[in-house]
C-alpha cells in the first residue's frame, strides 16, 4: 500500500507509428498534460519518446502528485486503468489497461542545467 503523504510517479506508456510522433506528441500537450497540470495535486509531468524501429515508437507520460486523491481527481475511482482520450484510437497501436504508481523515494532532477 502506498503512503499517501509520499510523491507518487504515475507512468503511462503506448506504442505509436513513428510518423506520428509530432501530431501525436502535440495531441497529448492539448488533452493528458494540460488535464495533469490543472488537476490539483498534480507537481508536473513530463513525455518521452523513443523509436524502436520497423516504423514503431513507444511514448511515455510520467506525471508527479502529491497524493492518491490527487491521481483519483485526475484518473477517476480507478487511478490504476489508463486515461484515453477521443483520438487516441486514431494513433496507438494498442491500448493498455492499466498504467504504474511508483513511490518517489530520492530525486535530483535539474533539467535547466547544461
Amino acid at each position: 500500500m502506498m503512503s499517501e503523504s509520499q510523491v507518487i510517479l504515475r507512468k503511462w506508456s503506448g506504442r505509436i507509428r513513428t510518423a506520428d510522433e509530432e501530431a501525436y506528441a502535440a495531441y497529448i500537450v492539448k488533452t493528458g498534460l494540460k488535464d495533469y497540470s490543472e488537476t490539483p495535486g498534480n507537481l508536473g509531468c513530463q513525455m518521452l519518446m523513443r523509436t524502436l524501429g520497423d516504423g514503431v515508437s513507444e511514448i511515455t507520460t510520467l506525471s508527479w502528485w502529491r497524493h492518491m486523491d490527487a491521481i483519483r481527481a485526475f484518473a477517476g475511482p480507478q487511478p490504476e486503468r489508463a486515461v484515453y482520450y477521443p483520438e487516441d484510437d486514431r494513433f496507438l497501436l494498442d491500448r493498455l489497461e492499466f498504467v504504474e504508481h511508483h513511490r518517489v523515494i530520492a530525486s535530483d532532477v535539474r533539467l535547466g542545467e547544461a
